[in-house]
Formats: C-alpha cells, sequence, structure tokens
C-alpha cells in the first residue's frame, strides 16, 4: 500500500530498538514521513519533540523514565495541537482510553499489522 509522498517529520519512541526500525520501515517504505527521529523513553520523547517539532509520533505506553501517557501529556502542554498515535499492548488499552482523553489522536494495538499502521499514521497526519 502506498500513500502520497509526505514530508512529514516523524517521531518514534519506544524503548525497544527493534519497535522502532519496524516502524521506522513503516514510515519508510509508505512514504508517510521525509524525516524520522527516535527517543528510546518519555524524558527523550518530549526533548526530541521540542527539538524537532515532529507532524506525527508515535508514542510506546509502557517505557521507563517516563511512560507514554506522561510523555503525551508533557508534549501536549508545550503543543495542544501535537499528533501522537499511541501503541500499545492488547492488555493496556485502558490505558488508551486515558492518552485519549490527554489528547492522543488514535492508537494500535501490538503485535500489529503494517497495513493497518500505515493507515493510521495516514488518517492522523491528513487530520486537522
Amino acid at each position: 500500500m502506498m500513500f502520497a509522498r509526505n514530508s512529514a517529520k516523524a517521531l518514534i519512541v519506544d524503548d525497544a530498538a527493534f519497535m522502532r526500525v519496524v516502524l521506522k520501515d513503516i514510515f519508510v517504505q509508505n512514504g508517510l514521513a521525509a524525516e524520522v527521529y527516535e527517543a528510546g523513553d518519555g524524558v527523550m520523547a518530549v526533548e526530541a519533540y521540542k527539538k524537532y517539532k515532529p507532524d506525527i509520533v508515535t508514542m510506546d505506553v509502557n517505557m521507563p523514565k517516563a511512560d507514554g501517557v506522561a510523555a503525551l501529556k508533557a508534549i501536549m502542554q508545550f503543543d495542544p495541537k501535537a499528533k501522537v498515535v499511541m501503541v500499545t499492548s492488547l492488555e493496556q488499552k485502558h490505558i488508551v482510553q486515558d492518552a485519549m482523553k490527554y489528547g492522543a489522536r488514535d492508537y494500535v494495538v501490538k503485535p500489529f499489522e503494517k497495513s493497518r499502521v500505515g493507515i493510521v499514521i495516514n488518517k492522523v497526519l491528513r487530520s486537522g
């Protein structure tokens, strides 16, 4: 599946390097972002957001130092228009409901289908 080439900047936040590689592949192979930045925990995520001002963020929920919801709240305080997609495991669905209240635009559940992630990212990037 190919989306329209996008000049967007993306920030991938996950403490697992493997997951960052998988998500980066989805962005790059589908032409969803021209630049992809990475952060390994919630503290680094907020710093990277302020530095790069990405158009979209994929945010793992369960991470050391600051979890995804804490990082989401900090990013939303910095930029209320931030587009954040939560990445979670099935048993953390209740956390995603909180994240949506705090401003997350959507979520994907691990293990995910790459095509589903591409669709969600494309939809969120195009949203106002």
